[in-house]
């Protein structure tokens, strides 16, 4: 199980998508949208820091593929422009968890020679 890490968090971005708007209420959409964006960032950024293998390269390609047929089951074609939203919040994401690791790694490098 080489990947067991990204699977778990392409499920938990998957459960988001696809079950938790079954729980959101008609007036709830934005939030759920907001929530689903903050989630997508934060899902991206974990996957970053804790994998070492290029598929976090991939994921936001993933993300927004796997919104798509949502926006047929719980929206309407005006929510195709979220597809986007996803595949950019994810570059993002993965952007400052490069930093972060980078970051990371620069420090544990200067402690060795201390």
């Amino acid at each position: 199980m080489k990947y067991i890490k990204e699977i778990i968090i392409l499920l938990i971005q998957l459960f988001m998508f696809y079950i938790f708007p079954i729980f959101a209420g008609p007036t709830d959409a934005m939030g759920m949208v907001f929530l689903i964006i903050i989630t997508t960032f934060i899902l991206s950024l974990i996957l970053t820091i804790i994998t070492k293998y290029k598929i976090k390269y991939l994921y936001p390609i993933i993300i927004s593929i796997l919104f798509i047929p949502t926006i047929f089951i719980y929206y309407n074609e005006s929510a195709l422009i979220h597809a986007l939203w996803y595949l950019v919040i994810s570059y993002i994401g993965i952007i400052i968890g490069l930093i972060f690791k980078s970051i990371s790694l620069y420090l544990k490098k200067g402690k060795k020679y201390e």
